[in-house]
């Protein structure tokens, strides 16, 4: 089913290879994660992570056939979103919030593709949305988180600048700001002052004004242990480049400081 664009919503596909099971959903969103995401999902399976919320992967149109439907299906995927329009990560994610709406869950848990992250952790965000939290932060800096192989220049960008800067522009003490391992609940990305669904969210900008807003608003926030593993050898699996990647998210921050983001 194609789902033409709309304001603050990209055109997309949907193929639903099941129903709404629970009142929770994972979006993960991809572009070319290749055998990073199947290895993700079968962490994901072998934890029973597709019986505790339903897995939703938000492509932006892979052309690696890490996508196959037979594939997706298997590892217990219970939709594949495939955007089929511009934009990067912000509006893989705005299909993917879209459509939750949509489906009428209470709580949208988001994660990256590229197997880092510690998907068996996903309890521990739904029990916090469940206790009435409405943003759910993945720490690897917080006591029972762990950071492993994560590259120097990294740590000390998410511990000196990134993490600083956000904590003071939301008026809350986080760690691990540049990680997408989150909760969100229903309230939150529906509250009339956040509206995460508009198109001035292309790239990292929705990720990091979805950190500040909620505190901002009085609203219920927390961060939760998990561990975020790069390898040991080989290519560090990320989207953001070293030099463009970097001043972008500089750039983002600026632009969170001064509310271009705000509604």
């Amino acid at each position: 089913m194609l789902h033409p664009a709309k304001k603050g919503v990209p055109r997309f596909e949907v193929h639903a290879f099941s129903e709404k099971k629970s009142d929770f959903c994972l979006l993960i969103p991809i572009i070319n994660e290749g055998e990073r995401i199947h290895a993700e999902l079968s962490r994901a399976k072998a934890a029973g992570i597709d019986s505790v919320c339903d897995i939703i992967i938000c492509d932006g149109d892979s052309k690696d056939g890490s996508t196959d439907a037979d594939a997706l299906k298997a590892l217990g995927v219970n939709t594949l979103l495939v955007k089929k329009d511009t934009g990067k990560q912000g509006a893989q994610l705005r299909m993917g919030i879209w459509f939750a709406f949509e489906r009428g869950y209470t709580g949208i848990l988001t994660i990256d593709g590229n197997n880092k992250d510690s998907i068996e952790s996903v309890p521990l965000f739904i029990d916090k949305l469940k206790a009435g939290y409405d943003l759910v932060q993945g720490s690897r800096y917080i006591a029972g988180g762990k950071a492993v192989n994560t590259p120097l220049i990294r740590h000390l960008a998410v511990r000196i600048i990134h993490a600083p800067v956000i904590s003071h522009i939301a008026g809350f003490r986080f760690t691990d700001t540049t990680n997408a391992f989150r909760g969100y609940s229903k309230a939150y990305l529906s509250h009339p002052d956040v509206q995460p669904l508009r198109d001035i969210f292309v790239s990292y900008e929705l990720l990091a004004y979805l950190s500040v807003r909620a505190s901002q608003l009085g609203l219920k926030v927390c961060e939760v242990p998990v561990t975020r593993a790069y390898p040991q050898k080989g290519k560090t699996p990320t989207k953001i480049s070293p030099v463009k990647g970097n001043a972008k998210l500089l750039g983002i921050l600026w632009d969170l400081r001064r509310g271009r983001f705000n509604p």
